[in-house]
């Protein structure tokens, strides 16, 4: 059974380059991360603390989120982020300030019922399907006044979508067929995505057909992924971002020796534990893989 995401799926459908490096051969990105993704987490990792210190019994004041937030920046700092736009790793940090003073502002005294934080969510496709969909929600409401869960989605992105992409959204869509497979299918699952750079709310609801479609496409997906064998890169506006940018063959990069080697390493040291059969075979047969193996 192989595991699938909406990262992973999308990855796939953005760069099959990508997807082979990242989660076929495993190759470690040279970059870990964006600063636009290290914005997103720590603004994350803030609204799950006020959200858990709220289910506790307890509404933090709004400097102790930013306190929360500020300590997050600094612990997950790592250094090594690309930037690309114009801008200083400061003036992202005070996005994610203003993102945060806004949304508390706004949402005071978050009393909407929340019943779960970054919820894991295992979606079944479709009975025997040998593979599985699974997934973490930011926040799961259960509103008892409109008698309805909600699963809530924070982005921190710069650019709002338009319609068509709520309406057609794969990512929370197949969430609320994971919720409706454990929770009463009767209730209506409201998706629900918080763009903080815009202090805005957009909601969208899916029918059951919707919703079969969906699990359909998804499945043809994963078929489609399953038995590919060629993986070309696809240029696009979105490489600037890519932390692979550095070893993809369309910009004319390559993988160093050193992070091959070290795969290979990994890999043929995997393949013999626990085997001497397999030892004594690389050692006879494969000569050049022989100084990959630890003594």
């Amino acid at each position: 059974m192989t595991t699938y995401s909406h990262s992973k799926l999308s990855t796939f459908e953005q760069c099959k380059y990508k997807y082979k490096l990242k989660y076929l051969d495993k190759i470690p990105s040279p970059v870990e991360k964006s600063i636009e993704a290290h914005l997103g987490q720590v603004v994350h990792d803030a609204l799950e603390w006020l959200y858990k210190k709220v289910m506790e019994g307890k509404v933090p004041e709004l400097d102790e989120l930013i306190e929360k937030y500020s300590n997050s920046w600094i612990e997950k700092d790592t250094g090594e982020m690309v930037i690309v736009r114009n801008l200083t790793k400061q003036d992202y940090f005070n996005k994610g300030v203003k993102f945060l003073i806004d949304y508390y502002i706004k949402y005071k005294p978050f009393d909407e019922g929340t019943l779960e934080t970054e919820k894991r969510i295992w979606v079944t496709l479709k009975k025997d399907f040998p593979h599985k969909f699974i997934g973490y929600i930011d926040r799961l409401v259960y509103n008892k006044e409109k008698d309805q869960y909600e699963i809530h989605d924070y982005k921190t992105a710069n650019t709002l979508p338009n319609k068509k992409k709520f309406e057609t959204d794969r990512q929370l869509a197949l969430y609320s067929v994971g919720i409706k497979q454990i929770y009463p299918k009767e209730k209506p699952i409201v998706l629900t995505w918080h763009y903080l750079n815009y202090n805005m709310k957009i909601t969208s609801i899916r029918t059951d057909a919707e919703l079969e479609k969906l699990k359909k496409d998804t499945i043809e997906l994963i078929n489609k992924i399953e038995k590919t064998t060629e993986f070309p890169p696809t240029k696009t506006p979105l490489c600037d971002w890519c932390e692979y940018k550095q070893y993809c063959k369309a910009w004319g990069n390559s993988i160093p020796p050193e992070v091959l080697h070290k795969k290979i390493k990994k890999y043929v040291n995997r393949e013999v534990k626990f085997n001497k059969k397999k030892v004594e075979n690389i050692k006879e047969n494969f000569p050049t893989l022989s100084k990959y193996l630890v003594n």
